[in-house]
């Protein structure tokens, strides 16, 4: 099964996290299919924290993919967010 999930990288005590769609099996950190974006919680600029493309992730989760419980929470504040700054 497919998995939309974090994959840590960054120094120690610095982390920077990129958005992956993986296969469920491998490491958090190892093998993955398709970055889709990515999260840095250290950030000063808020606009600048978040990235993440919305259609290649609709498209994963058209194909059964699953979002992880601390992606789901970081895509659902992104879209709030992102349907505010529309109007």
């Amino acid at each position: 099964m497919v998995v939309i999930r974090l994959a840590r990288g960054g120094a120690k005590k610095r982390p920077f996290y990129s958005l992956v769609a993986a296969d469920s099996r491998s490491k958090r950190d190892g093998r993955f299919i398709e970055k889709v974006g990515f999260y840095n919680p250290l950030s000063e600029k808020s606009f600048n924290d978040f990235k993440i493309s919305v259609d290649r992730i609709q498209y994963w989760l058209k194909n059964g993919a699953q979002l992880s419980p601390s992606v789901k929470r970081l895509f659902k504040k992104f879209t709030v967010t992102a349907s505010n700054s529309k109007n």
